[in-house]
């Protein structure tokens, strides 16, 4: 092998990213799915160097972009050297087979991508069983091609586990492996099962929220714990529970995977018993971060993710999280246009939509503890009511 081949396995992959303008999402919402699209590319080690958008009505069955944006597409491949293109939307098993052809470089979706940093992120065998059981039912109907012409042997974003192998993956062998994979999970949930029925009747909180919004931060912040929090999407993928103690009363906290937007149906499936603590669960806080300028989408998103996992009637506490990089553009007087998000401080956020929410809710920073102790309050006093319930006779607390 030469020096050249050995210094280009190191070097990140370059992703071109394509996204479709649509009937049900304008140029904006695209936009930002990109920017999200970019944030995972970079999330599993490679770098975004390009973005093409199109308006279709419907993705294109056979190539999920027009004809002519497809040669445009091809020809950018080829001048800047690209290693992948990366489609926003799920593609079908021909879609992918015609974009290889043409583009002759790897396709992925978004679906492969969060699939290989699922792979990238999972450490314990729970989380790497979860994930192999997603990317092999993701692999199954797409057996008919897995990039045979390309140089398999380098690897790099989404060949990351089962996509390493050779086509030794024929349909009898996948599916073998599946039914093996979910036997293993069966196998891992009922262990699981009994580590919770064995932490007594201590009240139960769960962070939620979307990937990213700083949940990890804020659960070292009350547990006093070192769990791993960095600026990446799914940093945290086995949900990770301690014990805490606020003033005289003890109870356990978890912290859970983070939401996305088009999260992957096989990977719901395959993280449903990590979905578990979520679901057995007192209480619920949703960490939001306040500076992300589409979060009231991203509220959404988790609050849809609840809804399928039938938790959606808990007590909520919404946790408006990262206050210290909020970003404030004042309006100018003369601008009669309706003020959106950027437009409004703080003080006037919390007296929009949010005040009129069924949920308490509370503004701080989990970096700088800014307003920490409020929460810490309006925690305890949540926990204090689900305490009194189940031990009604149990004064000491009052």
């Amino acid at each position: 092998m030469t020096e050249h081949q050995l210094n280009t396995k190191t070097e990140p992959e370059k992703a071109v990213l394509v996204g479709l303008i649509t009937q049900s999402q304008d140029k904006r919402k695209v936009d930002e799915y990109l920017d999200e699209l970019a944030f995972l590319v970079e999330t599993a080690g490679g770098i975004p160097v390009k973005r093409f958008t199109q308006s279709l009505s419907f993705p294109n069955p056979k190539t999920y972009v027009g004809t002519g944006k497809l040669e445009e597409i091809r020809q950018y491949v080829k001048a800047a050297d690209a290693d992948l293109v990366v489609c926003d939307d799920e593609l079908g098993p021909s879609q992918i087979r015609n974009l290889e052809k043409t583009l002759e470089c790897k396709i992925l979706d978004r679906t492969n991508l969060i699939l290989d940093i699922f792979a990238k992120r999972a450490q314990t065998a729970h989380a790497k069983v979860q994930v192999e059981l997603a990317q092999y039912q993701y692999l199954l109907p797409r057996l008919t091609r897995m990039w045979t012409h390309l140089e398999r042997q380098r690897g790099g974003i989404g060949l990351r586990g089962p996509g390493e192998t050779e086509i030794e993956t024929d349909r009898r062998i996948i599916r073998d492996k599946i039914s093996l994979l979910k036997k293993k999970l069966v196998q891992i949930d009922k262990q699981k099962a009994t580590q919770r029925k064995n932490r007594g009747k201590l009240v139960r909180v769960a962070l939620v929220g979307y990937t990213n919004v700083g949940k990890s931060t804020l659960m070292n912040l009350i547990s006093k714990s070192d769990i791993f929090a960095e600026n990446k999407l799914f940093a945290t993928l086995d949900t990770t529970v301690r014990k805490v103690i606020i003033e005289n009363l003890p109870f356990l906290l978890s912290d859970t995977v983070g939401f996305i937007r088009k999260l992957p149906h096989n990977l719901v499936e395959s993280f449903k018993s990590t979905l578990d603590e979520v679901r057995e669960s007192d209480i619920l806080v949703h960490v939001v971060d306040i500076s992300h300028p589409e979060f009231e989408d991203q509220i959404k998103t988790v609050n849809q993710t609840l809804a399928e996992i039938g938790v959606a009637e808990k007590p909520v506490i919404m946790a408006f999280n990262k206050i210290d990089i909020y970003q404030y553009v004042k309006k100018e007087e003369d601008d009669l246009t309706p003020a959106t998000q950027e437009n409004m401080n703080l003080g006037q956020l919390k007296s929009s939509w949010m005040a009129k929410d069924n949920h308490p809710c509370i503004f701080l920073s989990a970096k700088t503890k800014e307003n920490y102790e409020q929460f810490k309050k309006l925690l305890y006093s949540h926990i204090r009511d689900v305490h009194a319930v189940r031990y009604p006779y149990n004064d000491f607390l009052y």
